[in-house]
């Protein structure tokens, strides 16, 4: 391990799930496939380094990315794999890797099976619910991504839902 660097553990979690549960970026001298070391500075960039995770899933995939102070991305957390329409998303789940990484934000994203990027009730009531649960633990909900079909996305930010 590099000097300087601590290893995220995530105890709850058993470690051959770790790799699928949780990348800790900046501790592994080759990075998975596709991701890369750069700032997020929007959800322009966010889609072009992440929409591969969501490229054809035939279900509902909640993700957390959880960002450092100079908006890296230190961990990737897959929350839950749902139905073709839903994911059930707990805050608990949502905030736990970016608690034991010394996370500062994180951003969510789902995607829509059915190719829509519109958000749902369900996805706005959570977001806002995970939002709350963010400010009471001061990890920063950045935004919250819809990928749909054709490369195509919705940002929450972008439509001042967050």
């Amino acid at each position: 391990m590099a000097k300087g660097f601590r290893r995220c553990v995530v105890p709850s979690y058993e470690s051959h799930r770790l790799k699928e549960m949780v990348w800790k970026l900046r501790d592994v001298d080759s990075l998975p496939y596709k991701f890369n070391r750069e700032p997020i500075h929007g959800p322009d960039d966010f889609a072009q380094m992440y929409a591969f995770l969501f490229h054809e899933e035939p279900t509902e995939k909640m993700v957390v990315f959880v960002m450092n102070t100079r908006q890296l991305c230190v961990a990737v957390d897959t929350i839950c794999k749902g139905s073709i329409d839903s994911a059930p998303v707990h805050p608990r789940e949502v905030f736990r890797s970016a608690i034991g990484c010394g996370g500062s934000s994180i951003m969510l994203a789902h995607n829509h099976p059915s190719g829509g990027t519109e958000p749902s009730h369900e996805d706005l009531s959570v977001t806002r619910q995970l939002v709350e649960a963010g400010k009471i633990l001061g990890i920063r909900v950045t935004d919250h991504i819809i990928f749909g079909s054709q490369g195509r996305y919705t940002s929450f930010v972008e439509r001042n839902l967050i």
